[in-house]
């Protein structure tokens, strides 16, 4: 299956594909494709079956997720060149773990999940370089995570009363 001319050129943009080998390349051209999407079309909601591991080309994407006793929550913004829908890649977890919507129009690289697992699964040197990349964006996550709580607790609920 020959990829798009448009999917390579977008393709070559993003830093971590230039490490690739040229017949990876050609393995992650292969199963992506470009989705542009309008501020505040939704791409998934939480809970939803894992499909897509996503990378902003242009625009802006909002995670969100249900907080008991606060609703819907916004916990991060994805800016061009970022990835996310990384959940989707994992062994165990079968469903969305946050929702994510449009903050802007958007262009997004939509990379098959399950194409994605098989083809690192086949190819441990191209699936050493996408869990390793994978890796340092959950990490990363995990900062922004624990700040953001941090944050949080630090300032109690205003509707609690608490000041």
């Amino acid at each position: 299956m020959n990829p798009q001319p448009e999917i390579i050129v977008e393709l070559k943009k993003i830093p971590w594909f230039r490490e690739l080998k040229p017949q990876h390349f050609q393995r992650m051209a292969a199963i992506a494709t470009l989705r542009r999407v309008k501020a505040g079309e939704t791409l998934f909601h939480e809970g939803d079956k894992e499909d897509y591991l996503y990378i902003v080309m242009e625009g802006r994407v909002a995670l969100d997720m249900f907080v008991p006793h606060r609703g819907k929550m916004r916990f991060y913004t994805v800016e061009s060149m970022d990835v996310f829908g990384w959940s989707s890649v994992t062994p165990v977890v079968h469903q969305r773990t946050a929702g994510a919507m449009a903050v802007m129009d958007s262009l997004v690289v939509a990379l098959d999940a399950e194409k994605l697992r098989q083809i690192c699964d086949e190819d441990h040197d191209l699936g050493y370089v996408v869990m390793r990349r994978l890796a340092n964006i959950v990490a990363g996550r995990l900062m922004v995570t624990r700040l953001q709580l941090i944050d949080m607790f630090a300032r109690p609920d205003p509707e609690s009363g608490d000041d």
